[in-house]
């Protein structure tokens, strides 16, 4: 089997412009990294797959019925506030999703950075960082515990790299991360200075 960064859309190969984040290229990179997840065949990641997944239909959908107004993700949420869409499901979404990219682009950065840290440290860790203060305290224990689920980090590398030797897989997830960094950290800046969410 081809390693997964030969076979899905990298967040490198999105395009950003003037206009902001192309939202088509966004979505099937989103996509790609479900895919990641879903190499592991179990809920494992159930937490962070549903999640994703509910938010790019979303965006998907009011992309699919306002592509002239949608191009980028910035497009799009400013779209439905000139509008006055008072239900803002779009914008609600790409907020969402930041968040759930954000939390895995932080995890697998400390992942590489950290070579002795154990996966769940590094999701513990993005976690507290990136979601833990938009939760309830029951959300909370039950987060703590379905991270405490996920597989060890040689597990977990083994399956993304595909068996993949380190060396020509490390920069593949180098670039990735560092591209998906700019476009959390692009969207996260918008939404937050326009007031349409708090990533």
């Amino acid at each position: 089997m081809a390693p997964l960064f030969e076979t899905i859309k990298s967040f490198h190969e999105v395009q950003i412009s003037s206009e902001g984040v192309e939202t088509v290229g966004f979505l099937e990179a989103t996509e790609g990294l479900v895919a990641m997840f879903d190499l592991f065949g179990s809920k494992i990641f159930g937490f962070v797959q549903s999640d994703i997944r509910s938010n790019i239909g979303g965006v998907r959908t009011r992309y699919q019925t306002h592509k002239d107004s949608s191009h980028t993700l910035e497009e799009l949420v400013k779209f439905e506030v000139i509008n006055g869409d008072h239900h803002r499901h779009g914008t609600a979404c790409v907020v969402r999703l930041i968040r759930g990219l954000a939390l895995i682009q932080h995890a697998l950065q400390r992942m590489q950075d950290h070579p002795d840290d154990e996966l769940h440290v590094c999701f513990k860790s993005a976690y507290d960082v990136v979601l833990r203060h938009h939760h309830a305290w029951v959300v909370r224990g039950v987060v703590t515990v379905a991270i405490r689920a996920v597989p060890h980090r040689r597990d977990f590398y083994q399956v993304i790299s595909c068996g993949e030797a380190s060396e020509k897989f490390d920069p593949e997830l180098g670039k990735w991360l560092q591209a998906l960094e700019v476009i959390v950290k692009r969207m996260k800046d918008f939404l937050e200075s326009g007031g349409y969410g708090n990533v």
